[in-house]
């Protein structure tokens, strides 16, 4: 009689392997920090903390710990994954060392904050000079989104507090530098801030929008070439009149709040004072219409400020607001932006949602909790945070094409990053062998062969 086998065969598993590489696709993001100088820039960084006689450099510890978080890992000891691969990773520093030098840079007085980020300004403009057509400001314009997320706390940790979705941890604002429908985007921005910290408050948003303009090439701080979106919570007089200040004329695309000021001004609009609104593609949008108010509504804004509406049929079952009109969703939001369709600054002010994606990304990649106690440490891993995902960015645009590039960070360490391999030592050189019959192997390969193309760093 024969034996049912089930649905899958069975193997026999031994533990006596010997050169079998996990995480072997990791690889990319090795190299891609190797070829744009990261790992160079951020042990100058921190070169005054390394100690006399120190085994590990703070620089290649900070950097370990950003891969480890990229690959997915969300707590300090998650670096144990790269110490079990030192053929890939080399040599790298126990959890107690890790743990030491998280301290060290926090109890700097915030001097290592300033240190790190300007090692990621510098190689962000190495990086954009490197991809060339395929950068953010390929087309002389940069769009930058300011988004707060939510980060609940599963235990008591300093400045957590309730939410105003009734949850308790903290509420850090941050900033993406949008790459458009091509690519993704990079995280260059968090100011960690309590939960119960306001939606709409000015000073943050100036704080992290300076923050961001910091971390972009110098030609693009300021000028009508960089564009700042953010919804409703940055449609305050103090930072819309900061973007008008003398020196700075930067674009902003912000989300208003339909006050009762403006909801009367809706009701006086003419049927023919209504565009149709357009989509992503060009097309008529169905069911949705913008239009510009003007006149006392603009009292006490500053000048050059447009303020357009848009109304939509709202989606089957969605619930009417009261600031909502005939049946209608009204929405609203303000530009500096002079001389275009109004339909065409509606579907820019609209595509600032791609913000939410790069807040998914971010919650998968280290910023589903905070793991430390003290603030001071959670800024530090809020840094960490920020280079994973800049990695998870810039890999993408410097080595992949097509739809790949497209890719979010749960999608490339399923497919790429998890790839296993063998490693081979022949002659002096080291060989690191991918499964042939690994559908995204030959996707591994030539991304690597595109980063070996890159120049060297300087």
């Amino acid at each position: 009689m024969k034996q049912p086998t089930g649905s899958y065969p069975h193997v026999r598993v031994r533990d006596d392997g010997r050169a079998v590489v996990s995480q072997a696709g990791s690889v990319l993001l090795v190299e891609t920090a190797r070829k744009i100088g990261l790992d160079r820039a951020i042990s100058a960084a921190l070169a005054p903390w390394r100690k006399p006689r120190a085994v590990h450099d703070p620089g290649k510890v900070l950097l370990d710990l950003a891969l480890a978080v990229a690959l997915g890992g969300d707590c300090l000891a998650d670096v144990a994954l790269l110490r079990s691969e030192p053929a890939v990773f080399g040599p790298v520093a126990s959890d107690p060392t890790v743990s030491r030098l998280i301290d060290t840079l926090a109890t700097t007085g915030g001097k290592a904050l300033p240190a790190i980020r300007a090692a990621r300004t510098e190689v962000r403009s190495r990086v954009w000079r490197l991809a060339a057509g395929r950068a953010p400001d390929a087309d002389g314009r940069v769009t930058v989104d300011l988004d707060g997320v939510l980060v609940v706390a599963h235990s008591d940790k300093q400045d957590a507090a309730p939410t105003w979705k009734k949850t308790y941890g903290h509420h850090p604002l941050m900033a993406f530098v949008d790459h458009g429908p091509g690519g993704t985007g990079e995280a260059v921005a968090a100011l960690l801030r309590p939960g119960n910290a306001g939606s709409n408050t000015a000073a943050d948003h100036i704080v992290t929008a300076q923050l961001a303009l910091a971390q972009l090439p110098k030609k693009c701080r300021r000028g009508r070439q960089t564009l700042i979106r953010c919804d409703s919570a940055g449609g305050t007089h103090e930072f819309v009149a900061w973007f008008a200040q003398r020196g700075r004329w930067l674009s902003y695309s912000v989300g208003m709040v339909i006050t009762e000021a403006i909801h009367s001004h809706v009701l006086k609009i003419p049927a023919t004072a209504w565009t149709p609104a357009l989509e992503a593609d060009g097309e008529v949008r169905d069911g949705a219409w913008v239009a510009e108010l003007a006149g006392d509504v603009l009292d006490g804004w500053p000048k050059g400020m447009r303020l357009i509406v848009r109304k939509e049929r709202p989606h089957p079952g969605a619930q009417l607001r009261i600031t909502d009109a005939d049946g209608m969703r009204i929405t609203c939001f303000a530009t500096n932006t002079p001389d275009r369709p109004i339909a065409e600054l509606e579907l820019r002010h609209r595509l600032r949602a791609r913000a939410e994606d790069r807040i998914r990304a971010a919650r998968s990649t280290g910023l589903r909790n905070l793991p430390l106690h003290d603030t001071a440490q959670n800024r530090i891993w809020l840094e960490i945070v920020q280079i994973a995902l800049d990695l998870l960015a810039w890999m993408p645009m410097l080595a992949l094409t097509g739809q790949a590039r497209l890719w979010e960070p749960r999608r490339l360490r399923f497919r790429l990053f998890s790839a296993a391999g063998q490693l081979v030592t022949t002659g002096r050189r080291r060989i690191l062998r991918l499964a042939r019959h690994c559908p995204w192997t030959q996707e591994i390969t030539a991304a690597l062969e595109r980063l070996t193309l890159l120049p060297n760093p300087g």
